[in-house]
């Protein structure tokens, strides 16, 4: 074994507060050898990021930092920033959340790259630009020459993603940390960067450390992986080790609350009850017995150092019982034993005998592109939506699923506002949006459906009390004060939140409250179908909070007989909440059907992409899995298109003969199959 290219050993960081001294990281220990990634996983505020920051010497002078850092036989700790300036960039390289903060929007890209090569290698200006074109080949960006002078906002945020990556990996650095790099990408980008990170990784043999919550990200490239928990480990192990044989009830938490994409039964997540504790002044306990559902006096005694478990050679477990526990119990019984499985009345009657909630037929939105200062014009029109036909029945949910700017959240937005076609229709609860005459007949129209936004806290009114947003649609139908009272209490019981606290504003409650909140505001009005537009809520929360969420939507509908149209990036999450899929690719349907159907037989090249590119947290399946890599990005929607709109990217359309190709090219695809089972628009399938 070669000597550690990072050597970390008991690494603390406290910053001080009104409120009295933080300790954001308390006692981080790891060794990193060259070509190896170890994964660094826990919630938001477990010291994930601030370890991150303190090994870079990024952090902000009122940190104070203790232990030791030695990265390639040097002491990084006590260095000046100056001396930090010589190693950061070079030897040691950062990969951030957010590419478009990390890239200066003043300076096209190649002046950027070529400033990282000349200021750590001394190269002329010529050499660092001819190697600035070579990097952006490396990381699979298309007319490399031509992109060099671009300017980063216009780039895609993969596309920006891959130049920092190609600025990480500029000089062969020995050390990648790489912080959530593939946080709100879509999954199809999210697998490319991934791939690209491995192959920068493999060119220059540099390790990686790679922050994220994501398990499957760990599970697809980690070979150690570091659970943190309030500032300090609590569980380390190789990768199979770690997710073969759990030993820290924490780390069987974050696991349980994890919806899988290749599990066909829905059985309910295992969220963790409670919330992370303040970092300030934390008593000499276990910091996780207040959550921890297996708890005994005992923990609360002394906290528990990081330890060898039994028989497990490299494992270690900050867990007083880590020995008693094997595959996820003790004695038998699950540490997280799973919440009842809500049943519903409706899944007794076949979808064919249920009322439709919600029928569209021909949705169409067109916007118009317009070009001029003074004097606008119209220059072209975006296609968002087109031909869009689906209907969702009593106690079903249907989910929309596709990339950025495939047109899912427009397709949702032309339903909640009530949006006249001319083609076609949008019906709701069996009235028709043309029929509507009157402001008054549009109120009584909207009280049946509802949305669910995707930012709770963008979408609740930082002035108001809970009580006071959640009343606010009870007392526009005209509800009395006394009764409007009453059912704001059965509200937030309903969801699960302590009626007693309605007093309260939205910023005093944590984000998976606040995405409750705006779920008790939706139901306010008994509505019969919900509009979810879940992009980013329960991708943005911990996972732990995410499972508590979808449990909550999962026992409403069952409870309620709700209907659910929403919106997702993340098929995971739409395995479990849905019954039915649609996928959509530049404004149309490409396959629809049954859940089970689409994610256990997908029809569509595109489909097949979409769910090869979602990582599983499991390391052997991960490691066992082909993946399907698209190339490119979405075509622009201004764009006329005469044939598949799939066909710049279809990898099925690269292995067909010249006359398969020109139908793919000159005839539009459309949806054949069973009809209200499986439906799919290719014509190769």
């Amino acid at each position: 074994m070669t000597d550690p290219i990072l050597s970390v050993r008991d690494l603390t960081v406290s910053f001080a507060s009104e409120a009295g001294r933080v300790d954001a990281v308390r006692g981080v220990t790891f060794d990193l050898h060259p070509g190896e990634t170890i994964g660094i996983v826990g919630e938001s505020g477990s010291g994930k990021s601030v370890t991150s920051l303190a090994i870079m010497g990024l952090l902000d002078e009122n940190a104070a930092i203790g232990g030791s850092v030695t990265f390639d036989g040097e002491e990084l700790l006590g260095k000046t920033d100056k001396q930090m300036s010589r190693i950061r960039g070079n030897g040691l390289s950062m990969i951030f959340q957010d590419p478009l903060t990390s890239l200066t929007p003043v300076f096209t890209i190649g002046d950027q790259l070529v400033e990282t090569l000349t200021a750590h290698r001394g190269m002329s200006k010529q050499e660092a630009w001819q190697r600035g074109i070579e990097l952006l080949k490396t990381v699979g960006i298309p007319n490399a020459e031509a992109r060099m002078r671009s300017f980063p906002h216009e780039f895609s945020g993969g596309m920006r993603q891959r130049v920092v990556i190609a600025i990480a990996i500029a000089n062969r650095p020995k050390l990648i940390i790489a912080d959530e790099p593939t946080t709100a990408l879509d999954v199809t980008i999210q697998a490319q960067i991934l791939d690209v990170i491995k192959k920068g990784q493999k060119e220059t043999g540099a390790a990686v450390i790679m922050i994220t919550h994501d398990m499957g990200v760990v599970a697809s490239v980690a070979d150690d992986v570091l659970v943190m928990y309030a500032g300090k480990p609590v569980e380390h192990a190789p990768v199979d080790d770690l997710f073969d044989d759990t030993r820290m009830p924490y780390s069987i938490g974050l696991l349980g609350a994890i919806p899988r994409v290749d599990k066909k039964e829905k059985q309910p997540l295992i969220p963790i009850k409670g919330n992370p504790p303040m970092l300030i002044g934390l008593p000499d306990a276990c910091p996780f017995a207040d959550r921890c559902p297996i708890a005994t006096a005992a923990c609360r005694q002394g906290e528990p150092e990081l330890a060898p478990v039994a028989g497990g050679g490299e494992h270690l477990a900050a867990c007083i019982r880590a020995d008693e526990i094997r595959d996820g119990a003790i004695d038998g019984s699950a540490v997280f034993p799973p919440p009842p499985i809500p049943e519903s009345a409706l899944e007794a009657v076949p979808r064919e005998e249920r009322a439709a909630t919600l029928a569209v037929t021909n949705l169409t939105k067109t916007f118009p592109l317009m070009k001029g200062a003074l004097v606008k014009r119209r220059v072209g029109d975006v296609h968002a939506v087109k031909d869009v036909t689906f209907d969702i029945r009593e106690g079903e949910t249907l989910a929309i699923v596709g990339e950025s700017g495939s047109g899912k959240t427009t397709t949702l937005l032309q339903i909640m506002d009530f949006a006249k076609q001319e083609h076609g229709d949008i019906v709701v609860n069996g009235t028709s949006v043309n029929d509507i005459r009157s402001s008054r007949h549009e109120r009584e129209m909207r009280r049946d459906i509802q949305i669910v936004f995707q930012d709770p806290m963008g979408a609740l009114d930082p002035r108001m009390t809970v009580f006071d947003i959640i009343a606010e649609p009870l007392l526009t139908i005209g509800t009395s004060k006394d009764a409007t009272h009453e059912r704001v209490d059965e509200l937030m019981g309903l969801v699960g939140l302590n009626p007693a606290h309605s007093d309260r504003f939205p910023q005093a409650f944590s984000g998976g409250q606040r995405q409750r909140i705006g779920i008790a505001r939706a139901l306010a009005t008994e509505p019969r179908l919900l509009v979810l537009v879940l992009d980013e809520p329960v991708s943005a929360l911990d996972v732990s909070i995410q499972a508590g969420v979808i449990n909550l939507l999962d026992e409403l509908k069952a409870r309620l007989g709700l209907s659910y149209l929403f919106v997702a990036h993340d098929l995971s999450v739409v395995r479990h909440l849905a019954d039915r899929v649609a996928v959509m690719y530049l404004g149309q349907f490409v396959e629809l059907g049954d859940v089970d159907a689409v994610f256990d037989d997908p029809q569509h090249p595109y489909t097949q992409a979409l769910l090869s590119a979602i990582p599983i947290p499991d390391p052997h399946v991960e490691r066992a899995r082909e993946r399907v890599v698209l190339t490119g990005d979405l075509p622009s929607p201004t764009d006329k298109i005469s044939g598949c709109p799939f066909v710049s990217r279809c990898p099925l359309y690269q292995t067909l003969d010249m006359a398969s190709r020109a139908r793919c090219e000159g005839e539009a695809p459309q949806l054949t199959g069973r009809e209200g089972v499986h439906t799919n628009a290719c014509h190769h399938r």
